[in-house]
């Protein structure tokens, strides 16, 4: 099985709403399908400089990130992804059996791409893929910047009943919504349409792999670790593993965030990643 629509007028309505929201990426784009042994892959490229490419939790597809475009494409060839396998306008054509495969994909992507080495920046099941692509095929990457990823033992159950009430949130006027969530109300209604018209989406993905100690310790590219205060995992206890079994690693709690971190935090998102990037920017090519 492949991801895809539950039916025509369902795939219509979502590519409706992802237009309506793709007009309001901020900056000059190019739109690119990546042909990958799964299928076609759509990138969202904007801005020049060395490149930054940038996965999204799920179901966020490469729009989740237009809130941080213009500054990151200032200074960066921006790549944003819409994740195969799940609603966007990546077209699969062959499933994702395994995290090998899920690293294959994301490997063909970097190498369409056509740059030596990048940036890889994800956020939940984004930082998921680029961890266990800096696991198993690190050639293309130059460092991982990590907010909150997936991969560590959080409990499904505990994960759902969080995406729930954090998504019924979504739904609350930009009054209320600033009294009992951080961030920009906006941020939330923006995406709200297009997440809930991707429910209607037959979503194809590998289960999550627990990252083991030895492929922790085998990345070798420098890595970050964003996690919020109040993280569906143990924020601190996870630092700590980390910190002892990943050569070339920092880590950073944010006081008082949640597992939604980015959307919490969008000046301080874009001044990681902007910091990440330019510390280790050495002997990358643009």
């Amino acid at each position: 099985m492949v991801g895809k629509f539950v039916d025509q007028k369902a795939q219509e309505r979502y590519f409706a709403t992802y237009e309506a929201i793709r007009r309001k990426w901020p900056v000059p784009s190019e739109e690119l399908d990546v042909e990958t042994r799964f299928g076609s892959t759509r990138v969202r490229r904007s801005g020049t400089g060395s490149p930054i490419v940038l996965l999204p939790g799920a179901m966020g597809t490469s729009l989740s990130w237009y809130f941080y475009a213009a500054e990151l494409a200032a200074r960066h060839t921006v790549y944003a992804v819409d994740t195969i396998g799940e609603p966007g306008h990546s077209v699969q054509t062959r499933p994702l059996e395994s995290t090998d495969d899920e690293a294959d994909w994301l490997a063909d992507v970097l190498a369409g791409l056509g740059h030596e080495k990048v940036h890889l920046v994800g956020i939940s099941r984004g930082a998921y893929l680029a961890l266990n692509l800096a696991t198993r095929r690190p050639t293309g990457v130059a460092g991982v910047l990590a907010f909150e990823p997936g991969g560590f033992g959080i409990a499904f159950l505990r994960f759902v009943l969080w995406s729930i009430g954090e998504l019924a949130r979504w739904w609350l006027p930009a009054a209320i919504l600033r009294r009992v969530s951080a961030g920009d109300p906006a941020v939330r209604h923006t995406m709200r349409p297009l997440v809930f018209r991707g429910l209607r989406y037959k979503i194809q993905m590998a289960p999550l792999h627990e990252f083991t100690d030895d492929e922790l310790r085998s990345i070798d590219v420098p890595t970050y670790f964003v996690l919020g205060e109040r993280s569906l995992l143990n924020a601190r206890e996870l630092a700590s593993r980390v910190e002892s079994l990943v050569p070339r690693v920092r880590t950073e709690i944010v006081p008082g965030a949640t597992h939604a971190l980015n959307l919490e935090e969008l000046e301080l998102t874009t001044a990681q990643i902007l910091a990440f990037a330019g510390e280790n920017h050495a002997g990358l090519p643009d």
